[in-house]
């Protein structure tokens, strides 16, 4: 059976991270991509007339796996490389790594083991990318991406910088309005591309929008990191990218003839933060490229000297996005010119607060500056303000790092976009206020995005009751459910106050059954089910060459769009949970069936990962499925009969201890020996009735035992034999309805759940709180102090 697509990615890097040995995971790299790079040239162009790239015999990747166990492997493979850099003048510029470095790969038969086996990962049939993005798959870039997420997770600090999280180049790309491209001419600069990540993201962001291929440029300093862009480009299915290697800031490589520096329409960057090295070579105070107009940088603090290149490579349409730590929001002096500067000017269209330890190489907060020289005019003619975003609560763990979900990456695009305000969420900042805080963009001083904080009431604790300011934050609740709240509170003794009207424990028994919250589930239910049906033809019509990637966009966009409508749910919520299952489950059946069909057999098994065999029961063969059942709780019976026997007569001393065998066991075999060596003994009449009975059951625990193997074992068979006679109408309900469709009700079921839990549990929370008055409390301690005080003098205790 193939090999599941994650499964293949996992496998990648497993089998590479255990060959790195002790090499830094940001040098082991190179060596791993450059044989990924000839495996995927070798794939799609060898033997291939007019290709884009020339792979000649000699350098194709089958030649390097023909050099397992050679003991000049690392030569031979230098040799296969230049060759091939010799074959295409694209790849002249390209710097490989040394495959015959002894200090690296080890010496001898060290070396030889390492590159054979590294070469052999990368043999398997499974990684074929002879149809790379054909039918809109592009395995290539997926696992290019899962190996660098890896390496830079594993790479040590400060040396993870090569790499981009995906999640935020895409919302860097998606906030620069790279979806309103219009023309082919257009173009993207990155001038700290790393290895390419970022820039790729905002290509396919404008090709997948727009269909157009806009020109691409990159400057890198690392000389190694800028051969990785140059060949993660030609992976990428764009060879006409410029990438320069050199320092962007001492000597940037795209200059108009005058001096100034060449602008481009698009601009992303994710410059090293802070360096303190930015100003070496650079003129500062005479600078030919004009970059420094709004002001000088610190001299050890390069963030602002990044930000102002990327300023100044925009064309006056031009939009850009920079991730920059969160210190140039608020720090004093030059900075803070630089600022206002900007601010004054409209540059600045956005911000966006990201959380910690998002980034490789730094567990600092950084956050994401939008720049739009477009509509700065317009912004300062309307005195318009600044769109603030914090999302820095939304992320997940991701080993020793955060990762931001789907949920996070789609709400944070969603409300950039359209500009709307949400509560401790994002804002329309005025330029009025800003100027308030001498141009002081720390975000908190903007947006709270704290919890709100849980006072407690001194009134309701001295005198009981629960206050209707707690009740009142509860309203979203009382709008949905209106008649709830009056059938679980009454007003107290005093105005201001209420109390509950039944026990704490019946709270939640009344929730789940009032016919608001049933009404409210039925309306959920609809939504689900109104999405279903609009979807279930999709992913029913699916087939050999249909994109996944475009699937899931589309019925993941849909149940969004859906749930927006639903009261007390976060649509993003439900829209995570559906992006959950297809990472966990749905992808891998999905990219199965545009390969090879809605098939129940594949390789003469049955396609077990697909159709899972407790499917087949559930439809097929539940009455197999109770009588096996049965036998097993017949089964459980005699064994806890056992256990109970044991429990009882098997301690020291006990009934059975002689029986057992030198570990400590009781088996059929000792347990009989025991009987027979009692035999004709008065005084061993109890123990001999003892065992007589366990002897039996564990007989009577065989005989069950093998009744419920034999009955799997025919249950096994017929599932087995029910595969082969699936029809297509038979496996796509199975599939679609009772395993995708199943799973997604099952967690819209759970947010539901979760509803009725927080507000049970939210109420609770509170009449426990001022359950007892102090009054009460104190009467209660007084009480019980003069029980023990009277105690104490019987006792003969004076008190």
């Amino acid at each position: 059976m193939a090999l599941k697509k994650s499964e293949l990615y996992s496998s990648l890097w497993k089998s590479c991270d255990q060959l790195r040995g002790g090499m830094d995971a940001s040098q082991y790299k190179d060596y791993v991509l450059v044989l990924l790079f000839v495996k995927y040239l070798s794939d799609r162009y060898a033997d291939q007339p007019d290709a884009l790239i020339e792979v000649p015999k000699g350098a194709r990747f089958a030649d390097l796996a023909a050099l397992k166990g050679d003991k000049e492997i690392g030569e031979k493979i230098n040799k296969s490389l230049e060759k091939l850099k010799a074959a295409n003048e694209v790849l002249h510029d390209i710097v490989f790594p040394d495959f015959n470095n002894e200090d690296k790969l080890g010496r001898g038969r060290e070396m030889v083991d390492r590159l054979s086996n590294l070469v052999t990962i990368f043999a398997t049939p499974a990684l074929d990318f002879s149809r790379n993005r054909a039918e809109g798959d592009d395995l290539l870039g997926d696992a290019y991406e899962y190996l660098m997420r890896h390496f830079a997770t594993e790479s040590g600090k400060s040396k993870g910088q090569f790499y981009t999280p995906a999640e935020v180049s895409r919302i860097m790309a998606m906030v620069i309005g790279l979806n309103a491209a219009h023309s082919a001419d257009q173009s993207i600069y990155d001038p700290t591309c790393g290895s390419g990540s970022l820039l790729l993201k905002a290509h396919n962001e404008a090709k997948n929008r727009t269909g157009l291929d806009l020109a691409l440029y990159g400057q890198e300093m690392d000389n190694a990191t800028a051969a990785l862009a140059k060949m993660n480009m030609l992976l990428h299915d764009c060879p006409t990218a410029e990438i320069w290697q050199g320092n962007t800031l001492a000597d940037p490589c795209f200059k108009q003839p005058n001096g100034r520096l060449e602008t481009f329409d698009f601009a992303v960057a994710n410059p090293p933060f802070s360096n303190k090295a930015w100003s070496n070579g650079v003129h500062v105070a005479h600078d030919p490229c004009q970059r420094f107009e709004y002001g000088i940088p610190p001299a050890k603090n390069g963030d602002y000297a990044f930000l102002l290149h990327l300023l100044a490579s925009l064309k006056s349409t031009g939009k850009g996005a920079i991730i920059l730590p969160h210190g140039v929001l608020f720090r004093g002096g030059a900075e803070a010119g630089i600022r206002q500067q900007l601010v004054q000017r409209g540059y600045i269209q956005g911000l966006i607060g990201l959380p910690a330890n998002l980034f490789y190489g730094t567990g600092i907060p950084a956050c994401i500056l939008v720049l739009d020289k477009a509509g700065a005019a317009a912004r300062v003619a309307n005195e318009a303000g600044i769109f603030m975003i914090d999302a820095s609560q939304g992320f997940i763990k991701d080993g020793n790092k955060n990762r931001l979900r789907a949920q996070d990456l789609h709400k944070i695009v969603d409300l950039f976009t359209r500009q709307v305000e949400f509560p401790k969420y994002s804002r329309c900042v005025p330029l009025a206020e800003i100027v308030s805080n001498d141009f002081n963009l720390n975000l908190p001083r903007y947006i709270d995005s704290s919890a709100p904080e849980d006072l407690q009431d001194i009134a309701a604790h001295l005198q009981g009751g629960l206050p209707d300011r707690d009740l009142e934050a509860l309203a979203p609740y009382w709008q949905v459910f209106p008649s709830l709240r009056a059938a679980l509170f009454a007003p107290a003794d005093r105005p201001g106050y209420h109390q509950l009207r039944i026990p704490v424990s019946e709270v939640k028994a009344l929730i789940f059954h009032h016919a608001e919250f049933t009404a409210f589930n039925q309306q959920i239910d609809a939504l689900f089910t109104a999405w279903r049906q609009t979807n279930t033809p999709r992913f029913q019509a699916l087939q050999p060459g249909d994109s996944p990637k475009a699937l899931i966009e589309t019925v993941s966009e849909r149940l969004l769009e859906t749930f927006r409508a639903a009261p007390l749910l976060d649509a993003y919520d439900v829209y995570q949970h559906l992006m959950n299952y297809w990472a966990e489950t749905m992808q891998d059946d999905v990219y199965q069936i545009v390969q090879e069909d809605w098939r129940a057999v594949l390789d003469g098994q049955p396609n077990s990962d697909l159709i899972p065999p407790p499917l087949i029961i559930q439809h097929f063969f539940a009455a197999e499925q109770r009588a096996m059942d049965q036998l097993e709780t017949q089964r459980e019976a005699i064994s806890r009969q056992l256990e109970e026997l044991e429990e009882e007569h098997g301690g020291e001393e006990g009934l059975l201890e002689e029986a057992k065998t030198e570990k400590g066991k009781l088996t059929v075999k000792s347990v009989k020996e025991r009987i027979k060596a009692i035999q004709g003994d008065p005084e061993a009449r109890d123990e001999r009735r003892v065992l007589i009975k366990y002897a039996t059951l564990l007989e009577q625990e065989a005989v069950a035992g093998k009744r419920v193997k034999d009955a799997q074992k025919a249950l096994n068979t017929r599932v087995f034999a029910q595969y082969a006679q699936l029809t297509g109408a038979e496996i796509r309900r199975l599939v679609i309805e009772d395993k995708w469709l199943a799973a997604l009700a099952a967690a819209v079921q759970g947010e539901l759940d979760r509803v009725s839990q927080a507000l049970t549990g939210r109420i609770k929370q509170l009449a426990d709180r001022y359950a007892a008055p102090i009054a009460q409390l104190t009467a209660e301690v007084a009480t019980h102090t003069a029980r023990v005080d009277e105690h104490l003098k019987r006792m003969g205790f004076m008190v």
